[in-house]
């Protein structure tokens, strides 16, 4: 909530599911995170960027050309979006979830003449944030433009006069304050500003069957609210299933996933084990609805071997501090300008080490085909923005980079226990490791093999007979006297018991 609004970043995703205990008594029961969200591909993409489906509304709402060099509209929309998740782009790519930027604003501001500054019992826009301590991370505003949600208010607050006329026009009032007088009802919140957003961001579940949030800041708001969000975003995901039993994808509940700025695995910047220390207060968001946090130190660590990562990660996630919770590892992103191999040198190593780590894995739009992430005059963090560069894949390189992509992406995608199983290195020439998880296949994986014939033992992973499945190459051999045999042109096996033949 800093803005609660930016929580409409929506996770796009496969399916989840119904009510049930809340975040706070999850944890303290110990319940793990769905193995699912632990092994998730989730590709990040600006609309904006990524495909322009209908060249037509480029220039929706008066819009301009007349921004600097990537500080404006560039034409993509949700038909682009569409298009490509029809055409199988996602699925091919082993993607299990798509998160966007927002298509509404992320906060309630800035302020312009279009775009009023609410009233004072709803913002404020002082004190700024000075980053020393708790509150100089809540209580105020992370710019004087750009007004912030009253968040630890519990007074009541009328409705802004410039909403009730944007609703009376468009022919909606009564049904919003119909809307409104319900919720507050049923609920028996106060009418506090926040409670006006939880119900707004919660239509979306109940109206389009939204199964996550990817929350936006989420250190800068009080953690409370962040569990009251949690209990009713499931509510509404279990309302919408109900009704709608023959559009969900799954019973899995609802998924909330949160960006903490410097939280990291393995005591990275401020975090503390599974707890972020503000200097006065530590907050452990885990407890407070989140699932799942965005892993800021992955960027970082990437430049480590895959040894030293993997093994890393494995002790936080199993037995470590963050036992059965759930991280997003990145290489880059929107904003992050420690952003690993921005100037794309090692692209397919830097795939590997993503796509292989203990946690879930963020691709960030274009990573698959190297989308640059420097452009000449650019100012700040706009190149990081760049458009979607499909022209791209006419050449044979890119191609191929996407392939690579693509196969270490569906070898995730098929094994739940590479991203959510415990780590085990098996052999150091050629790197070999297994990945096991209680109650599903494991899998092997060796890196720096020989091309052509190869030979690797199972480390009693596999019964003999089992037949295994080469993800890199699509080529397939059965478990003989304790080993397996490849004849492929790459230097790495990603192996997994062959899925059942229908």
């Amino acid at each position: 909530m800093k803005k609660l609004v930016s929580m409409a970043a929506a996770l796009c995703l496969t399916g989840l599911g119904g009510a049930g205990a809340t975040a706070t008594e999850k944890a303290m029961a110990g319940a793990q995170v769905d193995p699912f969200w632990r092994n998730a591909s989730i590709y990040f993409l600006l609309p904006d960027r990524f495909a322009n489906g209908d060249p037509g509304n480029d220039r929706a709402y008066g819009r301009k050309d007349d921004a600097e060099l990537l500080r404006g509209f560039a034409g993509g929309d949700l038909r682009g979006l569409l298009d490509k998740l029809e055409t199988g782009y996602f699925r091919d790519l082993g993607v299990t979830a798509l998160w966007m930027s927002p298509v509404v604003l992320n906060h309630t501001g800035p302020v312009t003449k279009r775009d009023p500054l609410w009233p004072a019992a709803w913002v404020r826009t002082t004190p700024v944030c000075d980053w020393n301590n708790f509150a100089g991370n809540v209580h105020c505003a992370l710019t004087s433009n750009l007004p912030d949600i009253r968040t630890g208010s519990e007074q009541p607050v009328d409705l802004p006069p410039h909403l009730l006329a944007k609703w009376r026009r468009e022919g909606r009032l009564q049904r919003e304050q119909r809307e409104l007088d319900a919720f507050f009802a049923r609920t028996g919140y106060p009418r506090a500003p926040k409670y006006y957003i939880v119900k707004w961001l919660t239509d979306w579940v109940r109206e389009y069957g939204v199964n996550g949030f990817r929350v936006d800041t989420a250190k800068h708001v009080e953690p409370e609210i962040w569990a009251v969000l949690k209990r009713e975003a499931s509510l509404a995901l279990a309302q919408w299933k109900a009704d709608n039993p023959d559009k969900k994808l799954d019973d899995r509940s609802f998924f909330m996933l949160g960006e903490v700025y410097h939280f990291g695995v393995d005591d990275f910047g401020p975090t503390k084990g599974r707890v972020y220390d503000f200097g006065d207060r530590q907050v452990d968001f885990f407890a407070y609805g989140f699932d799942s946090l965005i892993n800021m130190g992955f960027a970082q660590h990437a430049a480590q071997s895959p040894q030293a990562i993997f093994s890393r990660y494995s002790s936080a996630l199993h037995g470590g501090a963050l036992d059965g919770l759930g991280v997003l590892n990145y290489l880059g992103s929107h904003d992050d300008h420690h952003s690993f191999d921005r100037e794309r040198k090692q692209p397919r190593a830097a795939a590997l080490k993503l796509m292989l780590a203990p946690g879930a894995a963020q691709i960030y739009y274009g990573d698959e085909i190297a989308r640059p992430m420097i452009v000449k005059n650019a100012g700040g963090d706009a190149s990081m923005r760049s458009l979607m560069n499909w022209q791209d894949l006419e050449r044979k390189t890119t191609q191929a980079l996407l392939d690579h992509w693509r196969k270490l992406g569906q070898f995730r995608r098929a094994n739940l226990a590479l991203g959510a199983g415990e780590h085990s290195k098996l052999a150091d020439q050629p790197y070999t490791f297994s990945r096991t998880l209680e109650g599903e296949p494991p899998v092997l994986v060796a890196l720096g093999v020989e091309t052509g014939k190869k030979s690797l033992p199972v480390y009693g992973l596999f019964a003999d007979g089992t037949l295994l499945k080469d993800y890199y190459s699509g080529t397939e051999s059965p478990v003989v006297q304790g080993r397996v045999h490849f004849d492929t042109d790459s230097d790495l096996l990603l192996l997994g018991v062959t899925p059942e033949r229908e």
